[in-house]
């Protein structure tokens, strides 16, 4: 066990501000990374079913990395400023309420932990002792279940969210265009669904359920993608379409 700020903590468990976000951060990350996989080995599968050349594939695949990075990145910044937006607002309304009603914000604090299943006297007390400590924070904590230091930013998001996407999809794009052209569907095939049970095992880690589960479940989500882009791109090439 460790202390900080006199309580004891067990050193497994995380108490620190900021934890929950960093791991929804992580695992934004592994998912983007997996949509980044799949989506752009879908298009290259697909484009290879028609053509194993080298140029339209690299067209294709660059195109679907920088759209599907853009797209990414726009639709993480437009959630989370919604989001961010709502926490300030709530955080400004908060404030507001403890200036202009304390009395009235003391008494409701201490109804939260008397409704938690603190005794009457115990919830008064405690609300009084954390409302001396940092009345916003104890309001915000109890009432909303927000940190105002931890606000999550839609700059960070987006970024983050284009980076893992691109670093996800440039792996079917090197496994397509570096092996010999009669290799490179099933090398493409093999690398897609290795790197998918490998982000498919981290996501399970990072959200604490079964691995072997989730890793099946995305492999063949991936497999079946894949099989069904080339498939398109076969036959749209076979029949003279395209």
């Amino acid at each position: 066990m460790s202390t900080e700020n006199g309580a004891l903590q067990h050193p497994n468990e995380p108490h620190t501000n900021g934890v929950a976000q960093r791991l929804n951060w992580l695992r934004a990350g592994v998912l983007g990374a997996n949509d980044g996989i799949v989506s752009v080995a879908a298009i290259v599968v697909g484009v290879a079913g028609v053509t194993t050349a080298s140029a339209p594939i690299l067209t294709a695949g660059t195109a679907g990395l920088i759209g599907g990075a853009i797209s990414m990145a726009l639709g993480e910044y437009v959630s989370v400023s919604s989001q961010s937006d709502s926490e300030r607002a709530l955080i400004a309304k908060e404030r507001q309420e403890l200036e202009e009603q304390p009395e009235e914000e003391l008494a409701e604090l201490a109804g939260l932990y008397q409704a938690k299943g603190l005794a009457p006297e115990t919830a008064k007390q405690v609300a009084i002792e954390l409302t001396r400590h940092d009345a916003l924070a104890a309001h915000l904590s109890a009432e909303l279940n927000i940190d105002q230091s931890d606000v999550v930013s839609p700059w960070r998001a987006a970024l983050a969210s284009a980076l893992s996407f691109t670093i996800g999809a440039i792996l079917p794009l090197v496994a397509i265009l570096l092996p010999p052209e009669s290799w490179r569907v099933p090398v493409t095939f093999v690398a897609v669904l290795v790197a998918l049970a490998i982000t498919g095992t981290l996501g399970a880690q990072i959200g604490g359920s079964s691995r072997l589960r989730a890793t099946i479940r995305v492999v063949i989500g991936g497999a079946v993608a894949l099989i069904a882009t080339y498939s398109i791109g076969l036959l749209l090439g076979t029949t003279g379409v395209v």
